[in-house]
């Protein structure tokens, strides 16, 4: 098996996403690709009162078809900011852990990043913290450049059924989500879904994850 694993980049990226980074001993960012659209790159789905529901980070291309994903930037033409977190909040602020953890996210809806992909990278850095682990990440410096032993899951993991690769390596461990019994368990939801509901249990939950 690989000792590394090329992912994109992810706004609060699933489950799976993360569980790679306890998988692998390497991981590298796809920095140099162009911006494909209706992926995890810019969205995210968390479970709400009326079933999973994806947001979505607005992007300016500047009337441009190709940007690369290290440029593309963030639009506050509209308030999304205010529009997400108030959808985290409804949806997870009755979770056991929503008032422990909601500091650590808070400050991603009320500061402004330029760039889709510092953003997305600072806000894994805190899902890392909270989990307490320091994965080696690395960036690529060109696309197509598949650094040597290294499994290619840029597009893998994918909110579109039909369009993501079997991974017998990832099995989502259930464990207790808001609105159940409304909702039978929903697996691989955004890694906020079971940090807000597991807390120090994350960890654990992920690990058992992985096959």
């Amino acid at each position: 098996m690989a000792e590394a694993i090329l992912l994109s980049t992810a706004y609060l990226p699933p489950i799976q996403y993360v569980a790679k980074f306890l998988q692998f001993k390497q991981v590298w960012l796809e920095s140099d690709e162009n911006f494909p659209k209706q992926t995890y790159r810019n969205r995210a789905v968390i479970l709400t009162a009326n079933g999973p529901e994806a947001i979505m980070i607005p992007v300016d291309r500047h009337g441009r078809d190709r940007v690369k994903i290290r440029d593309i930037e963030i639009s506050y033409a509209t308030p999304w900011q205010h529009v997400h977190w108030q959808a985290i909040a409804s949806a997870y602020g009755s979770t056991p852990f929503f008032e422990e953890l909601a500091d650590e996210f808070r400050p991603f809806y009320e500061q402004k990043f330029k760039f889709l992909f510092d953003f997305n990278l600072q806000l894994l850095h805190t899902v890392f913290g909270i989990l307490e682990i320091a994965p080696k990440i690395h960036l690529t410096e060109q696309f197509e450049g598949v650094p040597a032993e290294c499994m290619n899951f840029r597009q893998a993991i994918h909110p579109k059924p039909h369009r993501a690769l079997a991974d017998p390596a990832f099995v989502c461990t259930p464990y207790t989500q808001a609105f159940y019994p409304r909702f039978p368990f929903i697996p691989n939801l955004s890694i906020i879904d079971l940090l807000f509901n597991c807390g120090s249990e994350s960890f654990e939950k992920i690990f058992s994850c992985k096959q």
